[in-house]
């Protein structure tokens, strides 16, 4: 087809692109120096062959998709897993989550060479691609082999979808290449159907990321982070945040310490390697900053921000916090997923970009226990749940409530990927 010809011409024509910036990622973030032949289809010596192959991106979808896997592993215990990833953070959550089932490597960038090279050598027996993956090399070159196609906990914003429209063909010749797409709710499963998914090839679970596996050392971590930054004052975190948020939070903070002396903001950046760039904006604003990883000694002044510079930490974070605003909804991202902190029993905010997540949203809406905030109103709205404990109180319950009356979706799943194997 002609444009699959153009697509992989350009991918092509990128290549010295793609090559450039992972060198500038890795002077931000050094993890991106490491181990990039794997990005190019080369396959460490240690990962196993004929293998039920995960791939899920960054960390959350790693996260979610954990619980999952070690179900589905149980239900198989001799069979080898792969589980790939295409950012460090991801790369970590694999380790720290699964590192004892699972052989793990980065994914292939979508070039077709790197990725016959890489599904050639590790001989899927199944591909189960997480939320929204649709990578039409990969998909091509393991369908043609003959093992399935999945794509699990799968999510389709209106956006997207109009993106995919664009390109009708071929998004129906990948989507012909899907064996099922497995939604989270009835309105991606609508979009799929448009864009020429069979009925029979669509189901709908739920979302598995209800379903969350909380870490053992959940409750110890919280009490020793309260203890370490917040003791008897109050706290709000801002998590995921994107440039162009942060300023917003900064300056909303700033206006929240003149009513509530004392207040700690959590600045939690969507990449760590911003949080030196945060600080300064902090301190530009007149506020005293301070950096999670350099621990709370050292300094007589307690700190009005303090800068996560660190991943995987925003599960114990959320525990020391009084309410919550989730990033990347100021801006036009999508927002960034309520269930960790909506586990800890806090009042949610969102701003008015919540595309990504529209399902799970309207549900904690729909419980009064998620805000609307807008960056004018921002600091009012937090401040106004900051005044009255019984109000936060309760909204933490029903938020909490939501994630317990979403669970269950794991069996379910796991039963229909059984049915792919």
């Amino acid at each position: 087809m002609l444009l699959r010809f153009a697509y992989n011409v350009l991918l092509c024509l990128a290549l010295p692109v793609v090559w450039l910036r992972l060198f500038v990622r890795a002077r931000r973030e050094p993890a991106y120096a490491e181990r990039r032949g794997e990005r190019f289809g080369r396959v460490p010596a240690h990962i196993g062959r004929d293998v039920v192959w995960f791939h899920t991106v960054s960390a959350g979808e790693t996260i979610g998709a954990a619980p999952v896997i070690r179900a589905l592993k149980s239900r198989l215990p001799d069979t080898r897993f792969l589980v790939t990833t295409m950012t460090p953070a991801g790369s970590a959550q694999v380790i720290e989550r699964l590192g004892d089932i699972v052989d793990h490597c980065y994914a292939p960038y979508d070039f077709p060479w790197a990725v016959r090279r890489f599904v050639r050598r590790v001989r899927p027996r199944a591909l189960f691609l997480m939320e929204t993956e649709l990578w039409p090399n990969l998909i091509a070159a393991t369908h043609a082999t003959g093992a399935p196609v999945s794509l699990i906990n799968a999510r389709l914003s209106e956006r997207s979808a109009r993106g995919y429209r664009r390109i009708g063909p071929w998004t129906r010749q990948t989507l012909g290449q899907v064996a099922q797409v497995i939604c989270q709710y009835d309105d991606t499963a609508r979009r799929f159907e448009e864009l020429g998914v069979a009925r029979e090839r669509l189901a709908v679970t739920g979302s598995i990321k209800f379903d969350l596996a909380m870490p053992d050392d959940l409750d110890e971590e919280v009490r020793r982070l309260r203890e370490a930054w917040v003791g008897d004052r109050r706290a709000w975190i801002a998590g995921s945040t994107h440039p162009g948020e942060d300023e917003i939070v900064l300056d909303a903070h700033r206006a929240l310490i003149e009513r509530f002396p004392g207040l700690l903001l959590i600045l939690a950046p969507r990449h760590p390697a911003r949080a030196d760039r945060l600080a300064v904006l902090a301190r530009e604003r007149g506020l005293h900053p301070a950096v999670l990883s350099a621990g709370p000694g050292g300094d007589a002044r307690s700190p009005d921000v303090l800068v996560v510079d660190a991943m995987g930490r925003l599960i114990y974070l959320y525990g020391i916090a009084d309410a919550a605003f989730l990033g990347g909804s100021l801006v036009p991202v999508g927002g960034h997923n309520p269930i960790e902190a909506a586990v800890h029993g806090i009042p949610l905010l969102m701003g008015p970009h919540r595309f990504n997540w529209t399902e799970i949203v309207r549900r904690f809406s729909d419980a009064k226990c998620l805000h609307r905030a807008s960056p004018a109103r921002l600091a009012v709205t937090v401040g106004d749940l900051l005044a009255d404990d019984a109000r936060r109180r309760a909204e933490g319950w029903r938020a909490r409530s939501v994630v317990q009356e979403n669970q269950g979706v794991t069996g379910e799943l796991v039963a229909r990927m059984l049915s792919a194997l």
